[in-house]
């Protein structure tokens, strides 16, 4: 047993708490472009996106493992706590892309000295950034 950690051979999955899995899937699927790898008896399913594990579950209660705690859904998609950026070489396309598939962004891109970048949530609120780097003029 090696003491070294993290070690070869280990990979990071996002758990998002989702309330209505199928819509989830479509969403995951459809218009961010995931590859659906497995679902697990209608509760959960994993998705393969850029190099990353995305978890989704429907909520639940505590577990002899997590005595404590319970699996939620997103309250008010106005506060968050959690949110994953996808860097993308073009903000623009992405976004002209992920829109035309259905994302609901909250603005089109905004441009800052360091990067182009938009915002869009999910079904049930996760939220999103696109963003392109650029180099000081």
């Amino acid at each position: 047993m090696s003491d070294q950690f993290p070690s070869s051979g280990m990979e990071l999955t996002h758990i998002l708490v989702v309330t209505e899995l199928e819509r989830s899937v479509r969403f995951y699927r459809d218009v961010l472009g995931a590859e659906l790898v497995r679902e697990y008896g209608g509760s959960s399913a994993v998705f393969s996106f850029a190099g990353a594990w995305l978890l989704l579950v429907t909520g639940g209660g505590p577990t002899p493992d997590k005595p404590d705690v319970e699996f939620v859904s997103v309250e008010d998609p106005s506060r968050v706590s959690h949110a994953m950026t996808i860097r993308v070489p073009d903000c623009a396309a992405a976004y002209e892309t992920l829109r035309s598939r259905g994302a609901g962004f909250l603005t089109p891109p905004v441009t800052y000295d360091w990067e182009v970048r938009a915002f869009f949530r999910d079904p049930d609120g996760h939220l999103f950034e696109i963003s392109e780097s650029r180099s000081p003029d």
